[in-house]
């Protein structure tokens, strides 16, 4: 589903953009430009309570150093939403990897057009209301939506 004009544009950002964000060696990579967008709230980015219990899993097992750094940026740039519950998920069996599928019904129930991840095949085939992109398409994706409205 596309956002009102006058709305935000809304991601759901996978524990993969997270992780990289948080530890990335400078300001420039596309994870952390998304971030900063949703910081400065250009963007209204969403994960859920399974992302989250995700990534920091992940960083407290390979980068312990960067969980600090990854709180600030969850605290300052995320809305996070509840996992969607087993029963929520079987009119979508099928369409993203099992372990994956909560995160896309997360982002189909919070109304998000995009899901921000370097996994895609994990999301295949998907929905139609949601595209899946890795970060880097994604912050084109905004470029050129920001464009628009200086026409």
């Amino acid at each position: 589903m596309t956002p009102a004009p006058t709305a935000k544009p809304r991601v759901f950002v996978d524990a993969d953009v997270l992780f990289a964000g948080a530890a990335a060696p400078g300001e420039h990579g596309a994870s952390l430009v998304i971030l900063r967008m949703a910081e400065i709230t250009l963007l209204d980015a969403v994960t859920s309570e399974q992302v989250i219990a995700e990534i920091e899993r992940n960083l407290a097992a390979k980068l312990p150093a960067a969980l600090p750094a990854l709180r600030l940026l969850v605290s300052r740039t995320l809305r996070i939403t509840a996992n969607p519950q087993p029963a929520d998920l079987t009119a979508y069996n099928g369409l993203a990897d099992p372990k994956d599928l909560p995160i896309l019904v997360a982002a189909l129930r919070e109304d998000c057009p995009w899901l921000v991840t370097f996994n895609l095949r994990h999301f295949a085939p998907g929905h139609p209301a949601v595209t899946v992109l890795p970060p880097g398409a994604f912050v084109l994706r905004i470029r050129h939506l920001l464009a628009q409205l200086s026409r």
